[in-house]
């Protein structure tokens, strides 16, 4: 590449790459013989590093009391019956509230109570709206 100030190649002084090269591959020799001193653990296999858990491990176990015992898990059969549903209908408009109409199918209904309402009974207000 040409210089900008002078528009004449530039020198290349071989000598001093030469050196840059011989101290830059010292330096990767020691730090490959460094390196099993520092890092050697890591290639250590994971089965030899977890032997003396495995053998630490083997504690014989104690019988929990009958009640700090987890009891088995019940089947959700027992609990939730899920009966088929009926077909689908064919249209959109029939597609809306198709399993609601199904008496076995309903959904749940559940009464809302008014905290204001129960509030003027016990005042024994009538209740009518209020700001």
């Amino acid at each position: 590449m040409a210089d900008r100030r002078t528009d004449r190649p530039r020198l290349c002084n071989f000598v001093a790459q030469d050196d840059c090269w011989k101290k830059y591959i010292e330096r990767e020799q020691e730090a490959a013989r460094r390196w099993s001193h520092k890092w050697g653990f890591l290639k250590t296999p994971l089965e030899e590093l977890i032997e003396d858990e495995k053998t630490e491990n083997a504690k014989p176990k104690i019988q929990l009391p009958e009640h700090l015992q987890v009891r088995p898990v019940t089947p959700v059969e027992k609990y939730i019956k899920v009966i088929p549903s009926p077909p689908v209908p064919k249209t959109t408009q029939g597609f809306i509230g198709w399993r609601s109409a199904v008496p076995g199918l309903e959904l749940e209904r559940v009464q809302i109570q008014s905290c204001k309402g129960t509030f003027f009974k016990d005042l024994k207000w009538p209740c009518e709206p209020s700001d």
